[in-house]
């Protein structure tokens, strides 16, 4: 992965994310598109939106995955918060990456972390 640049436009991220997800040859322009709406996108509800598109349609094995929960606990990182579909979404990849590294990659722990070092999880709906 190269560095990343700033978004295309986020109908160009979404086009390379879901040609991605269909094709793994293209997860490298994918994955500079999904860190840089994470890095850079001020829209958080969008760069969640790609994470979870990401992480929750990736095939077992792709590096996709690891790298939709890292770029969680960026959007977390620059937002201190995050949605509970994404905070659950971030967990799971993190407890697939802790189980079975082959399935996801580390990165989503770093994401899990970076989440819980930067946000709080919402008490007021207990």
């Amino acid at each position: 992965m190269t560095a990343s640049p700033p978004s295309p436009g986020r109908a160009a991220v979404l086009d390379l994310i879901r040609a991605a997800l269909a094709d793994p040859t293209q997860e490298p322009a994918a994955a500079d598109a999904l860190v840089g709406i994470a890095l850079y996108d001020d829209d958080q509800v969008f760069a969640e939106r790609c994470c979870i598109e990401v992480g929750s349609q990736a095939a077992s094995g792709s590096q996709m995955l690891g790298l939709a929960g890292l770029c969680l606990g960026h959007v977390a990182r620059r937002f201190r918060h995050v949605s509970d579909d994404a905070r659950a979404l971030a967990e799971s990849l993190a407890a697939r990456a802790t189980a079975d590294p082959s399935d996801v990659d580390t990165r989503a722990i770093d994401g899990l972390d970076d989440l819980h070092q930067f946000t709080q999880p919402d008490i007021t709906s207990r």
